[in-house]
């Protein structure tokens, strides 16, 4: 995972003296199966929303550095190589903004607030990300909300850019310490509705399997499993079967934990990916046949939604001062509503 740190003169003596502060946007370790590969093409794997030639450019202003050295786009990573971004300017997501931008709000009062954002809207900015987010509009519509262990202004918690749903935000730092834990100690309630390629043998389960960063893809997460385990966390998801519609399957999902990308990644691993789920593979025909009028069918289907199907319909905790349990539920979006009817109709037909 990329840390973000100021790298000082006295931490990395190597560096040459003009670039005294520097800051670290990436930062990355070469696992030791890596085959030699040019660090422009491996750094496209780990960098989201960026380009070769991007790389390129920053690796010939002598701000990719390899062991602590600065390499050209050419050098080939080898395991166990140390690889940083460094650059003259502090990470964007650090130079927070207030914008303008409408927050749908369905729940407020002095210590919290419980949001239900759209598809599309990045929680909290990041590399590729710098406006435009659910926190840009947070710092504009309240002041002095408070920060979380990553410095980020009101957040609990986070889902996805194109997950729609369900999020609560703190406003009080009671209420930041309070509900952080309820989410650490697994006792909030959070369901997801999402529809996943294939039609599921069973119609309720659990999935159980450590969550980690993809060794190959750091876009992605993975389960590892075995003597691998320790490379990931621990991740717990209940499903249930809500409809069976032929060659997918609609489904709701509860998170025990809350790692990046969980259901995503589960889902994929008992080999029901998220339907248009691009980073995980979803954006394919996975389930089906081969008939060219099916594929027109799955295309306007991805068409009417362009995005992994995963909304986070319900969300409940313990209000942090009155002690109160609190549910809210948020309809299913039209994109993914209509998406289901459309599968109602094929499966008819």
């Amino acid at each position: 995972m990329a840390n973000l740190l100021l790298i000082k003169m006295d931490e990395l003596n190597h560096l040459p003296e003009q670039d005294s502060d520097l800051y670290e946007h990436y930062s990355f370790t070469v696992e030791k199966g890596q085959q030699p590969l040019r660090i422009d093409k491996y750094l496209m794997n780990f960098i989201e929303n960026t380009t070769r030639n991007k790389i390129q450019a920053a690796a010939k202003d002598g701000s990719v550095f390899v062991n602590g050295i600065p390499v050209k786009s050419n050098y080939k990573v080898k395991p166990f190589d140390e690889i940083r971004v460094l650059l003259s300017h502090p990470p964007h997501e650090y130079l927070l903004v207030g914008e303008d931008i409408s927050i749908d709000i369905v729940y407020e009062d002095a210590e919290l607030l419980v949001v239900n954002k759209p598809a599309g809207m990045v929680v909290h900015p990041g590399h590729g990300n710098y406006s435009g987010t659910l926190i840009n509009a947070l710092i504009y519509h309240f002041d002095n909300l408070p920060k979380n262990s990553n410095d980020r202004p009101g957040l609990v918690h986070r889902i996805d850019k194109d997950t729609s749903g369900l999020l609560v935000v703190a406003k009080t730092e009671n209420a930041m310490a309070h509900l952080a834990n309820q989410f650490a100690e697994k006792t909030s309630e959070r369901e997801y509705l999402a529809i996943v390629w294939g039609n599921m043998e069973a119609d309720e389960g659990i999935i159980e399997g450590n969550i980690g960063r993809h060794p190959k893809n750091r876009l992605q997460n993975t389960v590892f499993f075995g003597d691998d385990a320790h490379k990931g966390k621990p991740a717990v998801t209940h499903y249930k079967v809500l409809e069976r519609l032929g060659y997918v399957t609609l489904v709701s999902c509860k998170l025990e934990t809350g790692r990046t990308h969980q259901i995503r990644v589960h889902m994929k691993h008992i080999g029901h990916t998220l339907f248009n789920d691009e980073r995980y593979g979803g954006e394919r025909i996975l389930k089906g046949t081969t008939f060219t009028k099916y594929k027109q069918f799955v295309d306007n289907c991805f068409k009417i939604l362009p995005r992994q199907a995963l909304h986070a319909k319900t969300l409940g905790f313990e209000h942090p001062k009155t002690g109160k349990w609190m549910s809210f539920t948020s309809e299913t979006p039209e994109d993914i509503q209509h998406c289901i009817e459309k599968w109602r109709g094929y499966k008819k037909y």
